[in-house]
């Protein structure tokens, strides 16, 4: 199927890894130009920009903290300067640092905070100053179902991946009479890094907990994200779609 997305302009935080690269190499084999953001993974965006290219789309890959309000202005000007524009932003980039609250610094829930929920502010506002005045253009946050049913040892994550959605909502009432659709994706347990770094048990129980009986890919989150970005996704705004398997039921 035709995703209408050939010569549209995106931008991927967190593209470097996981999710992030597969929602990236996605929208490039569907005809998008894509700029990925990373802060510490500099072989492995590079290779993805490569990958990009390779396909015959522009790539680029900027080094930015997503928790940096200049950083994140700097980084879509960089992309409106090399591509000629931009129409889809894609917010990926988060990280868990997980504990009981009672063993929970300060330092753990501002950090998480800080690049969860804010570093989607920085982006979503300047795609947003952007789409408004074009009157046209895509988000896509990246959230997740602990964000919808918390999850024991990770306050600080399930606040950041609820606000995202509360936000997403928000914008998606300000941004609507401006043509812009704002949705979420919201993956259960997804076979990344993270999930192989668990500890068996863990991993295991939360495969158990979907109807599938199976974690899902990156791919699998990429599709829904490719669909999201493109027109065939008009008339859907606000919404939460989960990429779970079955696994928050």
């Amino acid at each position: 199927m035709d995703l209408g997305l050939k010569g549209k302009s995106a931008i991927v935080t967190g593209g470097s890894m996981g999710i992030g690269t597969a929602v990236a190499l996605t929208l490039a084999r569907e005809g998008c130009n894509v700029a990925i953001n990373y802060r510490r993974h500099d072989a492995e965006a590079k290779e993805v920009v490569r990958q990009i290219e390779q396909m015959g789309r522009k790539g680029l890959a900027v080094q930015a903290d997503v928790s940096s309000h200049e950083d994140a202005q700097n980084m879509v000007q960089t992309v409106i300067e090399k591509f000629g524009g931009l129409d889809i932003m894609v917010c990926n980039a988060g990280i868990n640092w997980d504990g009981v609250i009672w063993k929970m610094s300060e330092e753990q829930w501002d950090t998480v905070i800080n690049t969860n929920l804010k570093g989607y502010f920085n982006y979503n506002k300047a795609a947003a100053c952007v789409f408004k005045d074009q009157k046209s253009g895509k988000i896509v946050n990246i959230s997740s179902i602990n964000g919808m049913r918390g999850r024991f040892a990770q306050s600080n994550y399930t606040a950041s991946k609820g606000a995202e959605i509360a936000m997403s909502k928000s914008l998606a009432r300000e941004l609507g009479k401006f043509n812009v659709n704002v949705n979420v994706v919201a993956p259960g347990l997804i076979w990344t890094d993270m999930a192989k770094n668990m500890p068996t048990e863990a991993r295991n129980n939360s495969q158990n907990e979907t109807a599938l009986g199976r974690l899902g890919t990156p791919e699998e989150c990429a599709d829904v994200v490719a669909f999201l970005c493109s027109d065939r996704s008009r008339h859907i705004t606000g919404e939460i779609i989960k990429v779970d398997g079955g696994q928050y039921m």
